[in-house]
Parts: C-alpha cells; structure tokens; sequence
C-alpha cells in the first residue's frame, strides 16, 4: 500500500512539473510572437521546422538504425502540395505563365490545414512505394538508394511543368508569420514521437536498431516495423515540408537539392542519434548558429588590402566548431539520453558532488 501510494506520488509530482513546463513554454511562445521582430520570428518559425524534419529522421535513423537520406524529396512532396492547393485561384493564371495549370487541378483550392494534412498523406504514399524495395536493403546500399530517390522526385517537380511550373517554381503561397502554426504542430509531433517511442512499436524499432537478427528471432516483423518507421517519419517531413513553403510563401526545385538532407543529418549526429531532446536541442543550435555566423560571409579588410572575412568562412567555422563539439561528446550533446527532470537532478547531483571534492582537496592541500 505505501509502495503504490509512493509511486502515485511521484506520478503526480513529474506530471505537475511537466505540466508547468508546458504553461510556461506557451506563455514564452505567446510572449516571443507578439514582442520579436520579423527576422527573429521567422528564424524561430525555421527552428522548429527543422525540430520536425529533424525527428523525422531521427525516427528512421537513430531509433531504427536505417540510414535514410530521403529527407529532401518528401519535404519536396509536402511544400508542392501545400503551394498547388493553397495559392488563390486567380493567381495561378500569372504563375503558370508558360504552361496553364492542369485542368484538374486549376480550380481547386483548399484551406491551408487540409492540404497541410495531404502533403503528409502523398509523402506517405510516395514513401510506401520507396520503401517497399528499398528497406529490404541495409546499411549504405539503403542510403544510397533513398538519396537517389530523393533526386528523382526533385527532377519530377522540375519537368512536370502545368502541375508544379516546372523550375520556375511557384510563388504567392499564403504565408504564415504566427509561431503557433509551427511550434503548435513541432509540440504534437513531439508528444506523438514519445508516445511512439516508449509504445511496443518503439520498443521494435530499438530492438531492430540493436540487433535484427535477435529482434526476427524474439518475433518482430523487420520489414513490417521498418515500414512503420519510414511512413510516419515520411509523414512528419511533409508536414514540414508544408510547412516550409508557407514560411517562404515560394518553393522551387533548387530548395530541395540532397545537400538539404545534410543539415537534418547534421542535427540528429549532433544531438545524439535516438535522443529526441537532443534533436530539439542541436536544431536550435546548427540553425540559430549558423545564423550567427553570417557575418563571416561579409567581406572585412580592416583597413587591409587583404580581405580577411571571404564568402564561405562562415561555414568553415561553423564546420570547426561542430567537429570541436563531436570530439568532446562522441555519441552527441544528449547521446542515447532524454532530458528528463530525473537527468537533470543526477546531472546537478554529479556536478556538485565534483566541486565538493574540488573543494575538499583543495582545502586538505592547504592544510
């Protein structure tokens, strides 16, 4: 009895602090949008794009140890659809000044929410179709091909000219500026990816990520459960995809080279390959650092006719920095680990259990 009620609890005592956690990340958000200006609002609104994309990925790759380098092309799939149905029908005419509009597709428009939705939808089928050869491989010779059939649908968007206006791309997308849209939905994706990772099929995807010779043995199904995690995560890249169109109001084909799939590559190494904290944690830094950085790209003589700061450096930096990083913390900054509030307390516990004893020896050499 004393044990049950200890455990209900402590239950109730992290749901309070998760709770007021949640309030108080609303209120920051409600605040940031109201009192930040445009710049700032729209790298934040990128943030958090690149927090879905980001666990998206690291869906497939870190808790389901396939290598997927798809990422570009479904969020190709996503934006396309989100810019097809949601410019205003009479714009379309002077978009689609080349060739008109497919006749079945000229006059409709849907609210930004629905075709939102059917960007994640046509991602997932397009997935299905992908994965149906292609996770039946393993290792590079899967990366390899899901890189390859990202460039296809990149080249597809670029050469069906009356449904996507071809490499002119499409403009007079409706916007969003709120940071509700975005965060709104990264927080349901969040909360949807630790509902599926700690479910049964998030215990599948690990033992698969660990050993699929074990896992076959112990009864899952490789290919079944390798399906599921390469469709849901194709499903929260459309939704970025989408939502990445209406951030920029523009999408073309030359947004989504497979140079795209790197940055999100980049983030869930850094943040810890399994760790969804992580993931949320290095999308702010790779995209709010490398934004810090731009002043590196200006060219700065001082007073020299050398210029010191070319186009470029900022990468090469950024590049430095990040490999610093690595080498201090091999699995990335949260590793396997989550930022809970018990991680938080044993982190605290740790760091003041070390100054205690830097601070006992110190004062015994003294002595």
């Amino acid at each position: 009895m004393k044990e049950t009620q200890n455990s209900i609890g402590a239950y109730l005592k992290l749901h309070w602090k998760t709770a007021v956690f949640l309030v108080v990340l609303l209120i920051g958000i409600g605040l940031a949008d109201i009192f930040v200006d445009s710049y700032m609002r729209r790298l934040l609104n990128l943030c958090a794009i690149y927090v879905i994309v980001s666990l998206a990925m690291n869906l497939v790759n870190g808790f389901t140890g396939q290598f997927s380098l798809g990422q570009a092309g479904f969020m190709a799939i996503g934006a396309y659809t989100v810019a097809v149905f949601t410019v205003p029908i009479e714009s379309r005419a002077a978009i689609f000044y080349l060739e008109p509009m497919a006749p079945f597709l000229a006059n409709i428009q849907l609210p930004f929410i629905v075709a939102l939705i059917l960007g994640g939808l046509a991602s997932v089928v397009v997935a299905f179709f992908i994965g149906s050869p292609c996770l039946r491989l393993r290792g590079d010779y899967l990366a390899i091909a899901t890189l390859g059939f990202s460039e296809i649908i990149r080249i597809v968007f670029t050469n069906t000219q009356s449904i996507t206006n071809g490499a002119l791309g499409i403009k007079s997308i409706p916007t969003i500026s709120s940071l509700w849209w975005t965060y709104g939905t990264a927080l349901l994706i969040i909360i949807a990816t630790v509902l599926l990772i700690n479910s049964t099929y998030g215990r599948a995807f690990k033992s698969i990520r660990e050993d699929e010779i074990a896992a076959e043995a112990m009864g899952v199904g490789l290919f079944k459960t390798k399906m599921t995690s390469f469709l849901i995560g194709a499903f929260f890249t459309g939704i970025g995809g989408g939502l990445f169109a209406a951030l920029l109001g523009t999408v073309d084909p030359k947004q989504f080279y497979f140079t795209l799939t790197y940055n999100f590559l980049l983030i869930i190494v850094l943040g810890g390959m399994g760790s969804i904290s992580g993931t949320i944690i290095a999308s702010f830094v790779v995209t709010l650092g490398q934004e810090a950085l731009r002043f590196l790209d200006e060219p700065m003589a001082f007073g020299l006719d050398l210029p010191i700061f070319r186009p470029g450096l900022r990468m090469v930096v950024f590049s430095f920095l990040l490999m610093v990083i690595v080498l201090f913390y091999r699995k990335g900054l949260m590793g396997t680990n989550e930022l809970t509030w018990d991680f938080i307390t044993q982190k605290y516990r740790s760091i003041k259990k070390k100054l205690s004893g830097k601070k006992t020896s110190t004062e015994g050499g003294g002595n």
